[in-house]
C-alpha cells in the first residue's frame, strides 16, 4: 500500500469548544469527512504531488485516510499560532523524500513555513549521508531548491496561522494527504 498521489491542505477553526474548533479547521481543509490516521513523514517514491482541488475529489466520506498533519491551538487572546508541513524530495522521482510537521507560537507563516521546509530537507540530507548539511547554505534562492553533493532537492510547505480570540478556541492545521 504505497500512495501514488499526495496533496497539501490547511485550515483554521474558531469556536468556544476546543473540539468544535478542530472540526472547523478540518472542514476548511476539506478533510472533515474522512477518518484520519496520522503517519510518519515519508514522501513515497514516484508519488505525484497534486493540487488540493484535484486531491479533494479523490477522497470518499468515511474512508480511512493517511495524513501527515501539524496542529496547534490556543484559547489565549492575540496569541499567534502556526501549523506547518514541510516537504522536501529529490528531483529524481524514483527516490523518497520527507515531510515534516511543525507547530509554533509567535511565528508568522513565512518563518514557520521556511522552518518546516528546512527540517524536511535536513532529514532527507541525513538519510542520504550528507553530514553537516546546512539548509541555509544549501538553499539556492534563484533556483528555489537545495543543492548538495548528492543532487538537488525541491521543497515547499503548507502553513496556516491565526491569532487567538477572547472567549474562543482557535485551531490551525496543515496536512499532507496521501492518496492510494
Amino acid at each position: 500500500m504505497v500512495p501514488k498521489k499526495i496533496f497539501l491542505t490547511k485550515g483554521v477553526g474558531a469556536h468556544k469548544h476546543k473540539l468544535r474548533s478542530f472540526e472547523q479547521a478540518l472542514r476548511m481543509a476539506g478533510i472533515q469527512a474522512c477518518n484520519l490516521v496520522q503517519v510518519s513523514s515519508i514522501f513515497p517514491p514516484k508519488c505525484k504531488l497534486i493540487t488540493r482541488k484535484v486531491g479533494l475529489t479523490c477522497l470518499k466520506a468515511g474512508a480511512i485516510q493517511h495524513v501527515v498533519m501539524a496542529r496547534n491551538e490556543t484559547n489565549e487572546a492575540n496569541r499567534m499560532i502556526a501549523a506547518s508541513v514541510g516537504l522536501s524530495k529529490p528531483i529524481k522521482n524514483n527516490a523518497y523524500g520527507y515531510l515534516s510537521e511543525y507547530h509554533s507560537f509567535g511565528e508568522n507563516a513565512k518563518i514557520a513555513g521556511d522552518y518546516a521546509e528546512d527540517l524536511a530537507a535536513s532529514m532527507l540530507a541525513e538519510t542520504l549521508g550528507l553530514t553537516g548539511f546546512d539548509a541555509d547554505i544549501a538553499w539556492d534562492s534563484r533556483k528555489e531548491l537545495y543543492k548538495t553533493t548528492k543532487g538537488f532537492f525541491t521543497s515547499r510547505n503548507v502553513t496556516q496561522t491565526a491569532r487567538g480570540i477572547t472567549g474562543k478556541w482557535i485551531t490551525v492545521i496543515a496536512a499532507a494527504v496521501l492518496v492510494i
